[in-house]
């Protein structure tokens, strides 16, 4: 008992742990990195690049084939010998008999050919082109799990506000009911708190359903299995009084460290060498063989199989390609038109990788000032609001200026989310396509330090409400 008790534990601990788990950023990376399917696509095509090397390679291996046949010759063909050779009549013989096996093992190795050995050259290439394709996959992974986590971050903190919003709703429209029964307020005051209210009320169904989305989506994006839960962390509540500043004076931009122009570069050195491969077709290729081998003939089957001849050879064949020059010319300008291109398109490349780096630091720099802006707009509209529900509760205003002081708070906060989900995208964007990276210095920069922003500002909007 004691056996299976422990054994049941073993069993059920580590699903405990991992249901217990709390998931931040770097965690759901790290699992995306190991379980979204595209990474065993790509860690195919790479096994599948090695395979092709290998198979580059045997075509300058021996090659050692046997081949056997039996012939039944129905009607035996004759040779005729002409008058005056053996008489002088023309003389009918038979070279073979009806039944007729041969069988044989030749080994042949290629000992020149300078196309196989042009073609040899691209396997180095391929296997890094397979191998820049699985970090490339890597980065857009990296980049759809960050986009997912921080949406499923903004929409919970969205969900937060509009539920704050809903309690100050609720309580105005309380009031508003004693009012109304009191006979100090009209009833259409009451309807006006009731349709803000209802409209709160759909706004975060809403955002409940856009939070399972996101969180689907993310857990899509790692691999994660969909019917079960994903405990994103709930990052330390701290009051951060500013977001964080991103310094893009000190990053370095070149085209060379980008994924997508090193597989460019790697494309234009495979056609340059099939350029090569083609033209070196019309050179003299020289093979060496060696073969052994019986036959066997006979008027019935038994002798054909029984009384076998053996035989030998060893030579040499020179094939020199004579009459293929059109056909050979058309692919040779085929594949120079295209290695010209390739080497056109890293050009322009290189040009709009520069435009579209320099986009994305401008884009950076205003989403970070939309930021601030709209945080300090978020502390200004409550500010207003609180004096505005002063001035309310003291009889001073009137419900107008209070519902038009809160719609002002909500398109804050709106605004507010707006800008900081950009900013996070703009700064992920700029992480994996622009600079060098690899997966852990992806996880540097795609830090959870904006989202403690995030939760402080929720904190602090519900201890004012």
């Amino acid at each position: 008992m004691k056996v299976k008790l422990i054994l049941i534990l073993i069993c059920i601990l580590p699903f405990k742990l991992f249901a217990q788990q709390q998931w931040n950023l770097k965690d759901c990376i790290a699992y995306g990195l190991k379980n979204n399917r595209s990474s065993v696509v790509y860690e195919n095509e790479k096994k599948a690049a090695d395979a092709k090397a290998k198979e580059a390679l045997a075509a300058y291996l021996p090659s050692l084939n046997v081949s056997s046949s039996f012939d039944d010759n129905l009607k035996v063909q004759q040779s005729i010998i002409p008058a005056g050779i053996f008489g002088p009549d023309p003389l009918r013989i038979s070279l073979t008999q009806r039944y007729n096996t041969n069988s044989v093992a030749e080994l042949d190795q290629t000992i020149f050919d300078q196309s196989l050995l042009t073609g040899l050259k691209a396997n180095k290439y391929s296997r890094q082109q397979a191998d820049l394709n699985i970090k490339k996959n890597e980065e857009t992974v990296i980049y759809n799990i960050g986009n997912d986590y921080y949406q499923t971050y903004v929409y919970r903190e969205q969900l937060r506000l509009l539920r704050s919003n809903l309690e100050i709703y609720y309580k105005q429209m309380k009031i508003s009911q004693l009012q109304v029964q009191k006979g100090i307020s009209l009833q259409k005051d009451l309807d006006r708190v009731t349709v803000n209210y209802n409209n709160a009320v759909s706004q975060i169904r809403v955002a409940e359903s856009n939070l399972t989305l996101a969180r689907n989506q993310l857990k899509y994006d790692m691999g994660f299995p969909i019917s079960t839960e994903l405990p994103v962390d709930t990052v330390a509540q701290e009051n951060l009084a500013n977001p964080p500043v991103t310094n893009v004076e000190a990053t370095r931009f070149s085209p060379e460290n980008r994924t997508d122009y090193q597989l460019s570069e790697i494309n234009s050195q495979l056609l340059n060498i099939d350029q090569k491969r083609i033209k070196a077709g019309a050179l003299p290729t020289l093979t060496g063989y060696a073969k052994y081998g019986e036959y066997g003939y006979g008027t019935t089957i038994g002798p054909a199989f029984n009384h076998l001849n053996p035989y030998s050879a060893v030579g040499l064949k020179l094939s020199i390609p004579l009459f293929n020059f059109y056909k050979r010319n058309a692919q040779y300008n085929q594949a120079k038109y295209k290695s010209m291109n390739a080497l056109e398109n890293l050009k322009l490349d290189s040009g709009k990788y520069a435009v579209e780096y320099q986009s994305a630091i401008t884009k950076l720099v205003k989403a970070q000032s939309n930021l601030e802006s709209d945080k300090r707009n978020i502390e200004l509209a409550e500010s207003v609001f609180r004096t505005t529900d002063l001035q309310y509760k003291k009889g001073v205003t009137n419900l107008t200026d209070w519902l038009d002081a809160r719609t002002s708070v909500k398109d804050a906060q709106n605004n507010y989310l707006n800008s900081l989900y950009t900013f996070y995208l703009d700064k992920i964007l700029l992480t994996p396509d622009m600079l060098p990276i690899d997966s852990d210095y992806a996880l540097s920069l795609i830090d959870a330090f904006l989202v403690h922003h995030v939760i402080a500002l929720a904190v602090e909007t519900e201890d004012q409400a």
